[in-house]
């Protein structure tokens, strides 16, 4: 994202850092304006940060609508591995510490990665480029549905659309560890198959990182519940540095949990898409979209339809009432299930956040994820009676009329080839909407139950629309 210089502080005769921001050719007025204030973001961020762990900020100056960052230099090189499992470890308690003391503060980083670690000649560790750090309790600047990070270093509860907290530092510094003690990432190909395995696959078991190994493996569970807390890391990685055994009833005993599991797939690429470019080693998503509706105050999707409509829709004379669900709603009985659903990418802190723009974009990364289909998927629906996984397979996407901001949709079958559940997204204005219809009855017929899902869309849609934004 941009070009440090060497230059000297002529009132106060030392040497700095000067870092140019490079902005991407072909930017709106608007994205321009968002990318200079991540950049002060970055300055006000970082200079609330005095830590010897953490590169220090003198100053920011905005010229010609080009952001300068003035600060600490630094001289030394990167992490880069392999190295020594001991000395990996070394390192990443000095890292653990440096997040520990930004998060105390409200601060993350969100780009916890090898060249964001720099091991200066004085043996410092410094963790550096806060440009994508968030304070709790302000709100994103991306206007555009902007994810930025590192493929294959951005925590998987990040890419499915959360907001992330100390625990995915802590994830991200885990692959970074790992990287070093393997000289390879955990993750390798293209940006949108290491974020794909970054959703769908443990890490391999590191061959080189010996009694920090399982320490990584924890760090890098995929569930954010499942991973040590910032001092139980610091401690594990200071055991491995001093070359001490390492507490094993500390660790997590058998195979690391995965990640949590939704109805459909298990983890799809759902909020971050696929239409993705990599810039100086960050990964940036954007897309454009007509102006639109704007709903920025939440609808009570439950009170979406009249009773009468959800028995139209799920071909019922008596439907079961509706239950707010994830932002959503869903009406359940045994064996049957009708869901609606709101999406937001993964840096817009929920639904009613988003811009047409970043929902056209949203909607167009989830259409390319699941374009090809899958096999061996697994799911549940707790409210239905699916309490234990259920496998089976995926068609791939299919173009989808009638909706006027674009809509596709699939089926998911059983291994015996019975589709059970249609799904069709589609979007208005500022939102992306999942409709999802799952039934386990014998009567209806596959052609049915694409219906079904399909008059429900169509149904919310109107029903949207009606409601206006605002």
């Amino acid at each position: 994202m941009g070009v440090v210089w060497l230059a000297t502080d002529e009132m106060l005769h030392r040497d700095v850092a000067v870092k140019e921001l490079l902005l991407p050719e072909g930017l709106e007025p608007a994205q321009r304006a968002e990318a200079v204030a991540r950049a002060v973001r970055e300055a006000q961020a970082t200079a609330q940060l005095r830590h010897p762990g953490i590169v220090t900020l003198h100053d920011v100056l905005v010229e010609d609508g080009r952001p300068w960052i003035i600060m600490e230099l630094l001289r030394g090189a990167p992490l880069k591995g392999p190295m020594p499992p001991e000395r990996v470890a070394r390192i990443g308690s000095h890292v653990v510490e440096a997040l520990s003391f930004a998060h105390a503060r409200g601060i993350q980083h969100r780009d916890v990665k090898p060249d964001n670690v720099f091991l200066t000649e004085a043996g410092r560790t410094v963790l550096t480029d806060f440009g994508i750090a968030t304070q709790e309790g302000q709100g994103t600047l991306t206007e555009a549905g902007l994810l930025v990070g590192s493929p294959g270093f951005i925590a998987p509860e990040r890419l499915a659309g959360g907001q992330g907290g100390p625990a995915s530092d802590l994830w991200s510094l885990g692959a970074t560890l790992y990287a070093a003690a393997e000289g390879t990432p955990a993750y390798d190909g293209s940006p949108t198959e290491r974020i794909r395995a970054t959703m769908s696959e443990d890490p391999r078991p590191p061959r080189n990182a010996g009694a920090l190994g399982p320490v990584l493996l924890w760090m890098m569970a995929r569930d954010p519940a499942h991973r040590p807390d910032a001092d139980t890391a610091l401690r594990l990685l200071r055991e491995v540095a001093d070359g001490r055994p390492v507490d094993s009833t500390t660790l997590p005993s058998g195979r690391l949990p995965r990640g949590p599991r939704r109805r459909g797939l298990l983890w799809g690429l759902a909020a971050a898409g696929v239409a993705v470019a990599a810039t100086a080693g960050v990964l940036v998503f954007q897309s454009r979209a007509p102006g639109d509706l704007v709903f920025s105050v939440p609808v009570n999707f439950c009170d979406l339809f009249e009773p009468a409509e959800v028995g139209q829709a799920m071909r019922m004379s008596t439907p079961p009432k509706g239950k707010a669900d994830q932002g959503g709603c869903e009406w359940t009985q045994p064996r049957t299930g009708l869901s609606i659903l709101p999406h937001h990418d993964s840096d817009t802190p929920d639904p009613w956040s988003m811009t047409p723009t970043s929902a056209a974009l949203l909607l167009d990364g989830l259409n390319r994820e699941n374009a090809k289909g899958y096999e061996g998927i697994e799911w549940t629906w707790d409210e239905i009676g699916v309490t234990k996984s259920q496998a089976g397979n995926q068609t791939p996407a299919r173009a989808v009329s009638g909706f006027d901001g674009g809509a596709f949709g699939f089926d998911r079958s059983s291994k015996a080839g019975r589709v059970h559940t249609s799904d069709v997204y589609f979007r208005v204005g500022n939102l992306v909407v999942q409709v999802e219809y799952t039934t386990l009855a014998d009567q209806p017929t596959d052609s049915d139950i694409r219906a079904v899902a399909l008059d429900a869309a169509r149904m919310a849609q109107a029903g949207l629309r009606t409601r206006g934004g605002s």
